[in-house]
């Protein structure tokens, strides 16, 4: 069984660790000594930007096993299309899984955009569809679309993007888009259409990723609670004759011992403030999730562990999604192969700060996980999508 497993990239910034929340690498908190992407030597600016930490994640990323990386998208980070342009040639067979909401592009944009990547970088595009929280995140883009209108709306954006791929031309007359004649020339059709990771825990993203998912994709959640999320998608997609795979996302804190991982997490929950403790604004269901499988208020660190080495506190020490795995090299690697087990096909796996522990994860966890084969392959070679895949 081929298992495909990223590593995650960050946009905005990292952390020295997850002790204090402090962003000390980029310049998104002031650069002072010690600051790092750049750096300050002899009270100047030392030239090397994030790009080069980004640069340099990718690299030992790739390096170390993982098949390619996350690119996230929020008001608060880089543009990850222009990133993965820029990182492409940092690297040789990596793929870039980029995070993007489908309501900001048009989707013959978004194909013409998409498929000029793939044939610069031999196909190594992926993407991760979101369609966005709700919140002030989503009135930062302008956009005030209802929840379940938003997945409406992704749902009839890769239906034109599809149909744009085929080369066209391709008509279409819909609630959100309207197209005439659309296609993408020759040689830019011709390119591999992108994976599609899809995002969403609400009945609307469940029918939506059904239609339109290669890979299903949630946040890491109780192990029983997890299956019963990928059983919805699977009967939803069978009804439509497709098969989706599965892929989760998940933070890692790995150490020699559990003992040495435990003491990282105690060490920043030392600092966490009580008022991170509140929920966040907006209507994603995913986050409403994670908060309900924890009984708040909690009052140590380790009742945030809802079953061994699933621990939820992890957005209380650096920004993201709650759930996560801490334990020693080999637990980790012994859940990791538990949610295989599950139905996972592929991960997205992260840690603070992302470069370090690209190469311990890499290096420490992945050759544990038993019986799988990690895909290593190269780009695909360049077929075209036809309209009957829509």
């Amino acid at each position: 069984m081929s298992i495909d497993i990223y590593w995650r990239i960050g946009t905005h910034g990292d952390q020295q660790s997850l002790r204090r929340r402090v962003s000390s690498r980029g310049e998104w908190a002031p650069v002072v000594p010690g600051s790092l992407a750049p750096g300050v030597r002899d009270g100047r600016r030392d030239g090397y930007s994030y790009l080069d930490h980004m640069a340099d994640v990718a690299r030992a990323s790739e390096s170390s096993g993982f098949v390619g990386g996350l690119l996230p998208s929020f008001p608060f980070t880089d543009d990850p299309w222009a990133t993965a342009a820029a990182l492409a040639r940092e690297t040789s067979t990596y793929r870039f899984m980029i995070a993007y909401q489908p309501g900001f592009l048009h989707p013959v944009q978004a194909a013409r955009m998409s498929a000029s990547l793939q044939r610069a970088t031999g196909g190594r595009v992926v993407y991760n569809i979101i369609s966005g929280g709700g919140g002030p995140a989503q009135l930062w883009w302008g956009d005030r679309v209802d929840h379940d209108d938003r997945y409406a709306r992704t749902s009839e954006f890769l239906d034109v993007l599809k149909g744009v791929w085929s080369g066209g031309p391709f008509d279409y007359q819909g609630r959100f888009y309207q197209v005439e004649g659309a296609g993408l020339p020759e040689p830019l059709a011709r390119q591999p259409f992108p994976e599609i990771y899809f995002s969403g825990s609400s009945k609307a993203a469940i029918e939506a990723a059904g239609r339109h998912a290669d890979y299903y994709l949630s946040w890491l959640e109780p192990f029983p609670d997890l299956a019963a999320k990928f059983a919805q998608v699977r009967e939803h997609s069978t009804a439509l004759g497709r098969a989706p795979k599965f892929a989760v996302r998940v933070d890692i804190l790995a150490r020699e011992s559990e003992q040495a991982a435990w003491e990282e997490i105690r060490r920043g929950w030392a600092h966490v403030d009580p008022a991170a403790l509140r929920s966040a604004d907006g209507d994603s269901v995913g986050w409403l999730r994670s908060q309900s499988f924890v009984s708040w208020p909690v009052r140590d660190h380790r009742e945030l562990e809802v079953s061994p080495n699933v621990w939820g506190g992890f957005h209380l020490l650096r920004g993201g999604p709650a759930f996560g795995l801490v334990g020693s090299y080999q637990q980790v690697a012994d859940r990791l192969d538990e949610l295989i087990g599950l139905g996972v096909d592929a991960f997205i796996l992260a840690g603070v700060p992302h470069l370090e522990e690209a190469y311990r994860v890499g290096e420490e966890v992945l050759p544990l996980l038993r019986g799988h084969d990690l895909r290593q392959n190269p780009p695909l070679s360049p077929v075209s999508v036809t309209k009957g895949s829509i």
